[in-house]
């Protein structure tokens, strides 16, 4: 299918890796002009490398790091006009909330709720001027499943999912959409130190830890990045002009509710 956005530009955060890099992958090998940002300028330079020789794409990056006003205003002045904009950012560390102060919520915040929100601010007045924009916010399927041990990411997340419901509302007329994906178990980095982490804790080892949690997934399986990214790519096409506002769940039929 030709998703109608070739020559298109893109801003992708948290793009050397994981989901992000996923995404990058996707929107490049259907031409879309593509800029990675995250904080390693290694990783970040094979990263695009990689990606640009696999599609044929054009891919550049910026090391930056996109919680913080200083990194944001430096990816916006490398791609000041995106079109397509892809919020990513680490979630917060599992833990009690007995132990959590003011300062890790605030951090959590800032990473997983507000960095969204600024570059969404940034960019959306020039999408709505160009008549295209197409904004896809990566969160958790914890966002409608949550558990206690990841509280932090829970709220945050939860606080952006309810901002961009209702200002995709808003803008929805200027064909300027904005979704939010809920990954659940994809295989990424992240997820294999979160598993060592809770089998560190359960005095078990990572395979076993990693079995147990396929059992989980209906589809007995993790997700692939790739597979991400073609869902992503798909909500930023030419041809996804009337899906906005929702919370897609890519989690292999883990959660088990209807709506």
């Amino acid at each position: 299918m030709d998703l109608g956005i070739a020559g298109r530009r893109a801003i992708v955060c948290g793009g050397s890796a994981g989901l992000g890099r996923g995404c990058a992958t996707a929107l490049a090998a259907d031409g879309v002009k593509v800029l990675i940002a995250a904080r390693s300028e290694d990783r970040l330079r094979t990263a695009a490398a990689e990606i640009a020789a696999e599609t044929g794409g054009e891919v550049d990056w910026i090391a930056a790091d996109v919680t913080t006003d200083a990194g944001r205003d430096a990816v916006l002045a490398a791609c000041p006009e995106p079109d397509i904009l892809i919020n990513n950012a680490g979630g917060p560390p599992p833990g009690d909330f007995r132990s959590w102060g003011r300062e890790e919520w605030i951090k959590a915040i800032d990473a997983n709720m507000l960095s969204a929100i600024f570059f969404i601010k940034a960019t959306l007045d020039g999408m709505i001027e160009r008549k295209f924009g197409r904004v896809v916010n990566i969160t958790s399927h914890m966002v409608k499943s949550p558990a206690a041990i990841l509280g932090l990411s829970n709220g945050a997340r939860a606080g952006l999912t309810g901002f961009v419901g209702g200002l995709s509302r808003d803008v929805a007329r200027h064909n300027v959409t904005i979704n939010c994906v809920l990954p659940g178990q994809f295989d990424t980095d992240r997820l294999r130190s979160n598993h060592q982490r809770f089998a560190d804790t359960n005095n078990i080892d990572l395979a076993t830890m990693q079995a147990n949690a396929k059992r989980g997934i209906p589809a007995g399986r993790f997700g692939q990045p790739d597979e991400f990214g073609a869902m992503c790519a798909f909500l930023c096409s030419a041809r996804a002009g009337f899906i906005t506002g929702q919370n897609i769940m890519l989690d292999g039929g883990q959660f088990p509710g209807l709506l």
